[in-house]
């Protein structure tokens, strides 16, 4: 009898074995789906509302957590309604009043798919021209916009509502415009209306000159607060936003004030040239510089920087 048992035993082990095999087998066929397929964890445990895109309805995030922003033009505005951030381009992480927040964030591209992957990012923005749009879309929802489609204030309040924090965007930009509004007055005051102000910067080893959508300030400035820019700036950028200038003619293109964008890592010898020392408002020590890698975009944190700056420069507080 005892010896008929132990087989017995030993058979029904074996079964068993068999049925909690076929059971992994079930598991890992089901979870084999491509990783570009894989659902985000954070997603699922937030819940998800339609965010109405500019490339229609897209199921996002209500409480993202890890969201990756693969353009420089809109990393701020991300960082700037507190949203966590796990991947973001190389241009943002060198930004000096960004370093600090993002030294733990990983630095991405629009083809680091594998890395991507690996962030598992519940949220993904970008740029409508980037690259492997349909691949990040396996990944996680992916919501990209125009460059310059909308004004650089409505552009914040679309990350208001993409982000689920439309409210507290709503009131960064009503609190924006009473600063610059007031800020704007004292400036004219001081300086008058008609004074002009040119936007300059040394960037790929080309000088610039911006026009009045073109971060640098020109919003403020130009927007905001209605300072006239040179009737030479204002055709030159008419088209592009932006106009090279050679050293020879700059002395042309530049106002009774200029804001120099100036990055350390470029050529600025021109400015040792008595071309340019002869210049008005070099001469009035009327040039106001500023680290270029602080002041090239139109995002919150950007913009209050910004300000703080022509505060500071305009009216010496």
């Amino acid at each position: 009898m005892k010896k008929f048992f132990i087989p017995l035993v030993l058979l029904l082990i074996l079964l068993l074995s068999a049925c909690s095999g076929n059971q992994t087998n079930n598991v890992n066929s089901s979870s084999s789906e491509p990783a570009l397929a894989a659902p985000s964890r954070t997603a699922s445990k937030s819940g998800t509302f339609t965010y109405q895109s500019e490339n229609g309805p897209v199921e996002v995030p209500k409480n993202p957590q890890r969201v990756v922003v693969l353009t420089r033009f809109l990393t701020g505005n991300v960082m700037a309604l507190g949203v966590p951030l796990v991947g973001v381009d190389d241009m943002s992480k060198t930004n000096p009043r960004f370093e600090e927040r993002l030294k733990d964030v990983e630095a991405v591209t629009d083809e680091s798919i594998e890395k991507i992957i690996e962030l598992e990012p519940d949220l993904i923005i970008g740029l409508s021209n980037i690259k492997n749009v349909e691949k990040f879309k396996q990944i996680a929802p992916t919501v990209t916009y125009t460059y310059g489609k909308v004004d650089y204030l409505t552009q914040q309040l679309e990350i208001g509502k993409l982000l689920n924090k439309e409210k507290e965007a709503q009131a960064w930009i009503d609190d924006f415009k009473a600063r610059v509004k007031k800020a704007g007055e004292e400036i004219k005051a001081k300086i008058g209306t008609d004074t002009t102000v040119s936007v300059i910067e040394t960037f790929n080893k080309q000088l610039y000159v911006y026009g009045n959508n073109f971060g640098r300030g020109t919003e403020i400035l130009y927007q905001e607060i209605g300072l006239p820019m040179p009737e030479k700036v204002r055709k030159a950028t008419q088209k592009d936003g932006y106009f090279a200038l050679s050293p020879e003619v700059l002395k042309d293109y530049l106002g009774d004030y200029v804001i120099f964008s100036k990055n350390a890592d470029e050529d600025n010898s021109f400015q040792n040239t008595e071309t340019y020392k002869n210049i008005p408002a070099v001469k009035n020590k009327r040039v106001f510089e500023v680290n270029a890698k602080t002041f090239y975009f139109n995002d919150p944190l950007s913009l209050d920087y910004q300000l703080e700056f022509f505060v500071q420069s305009f009216l010496g507080q």
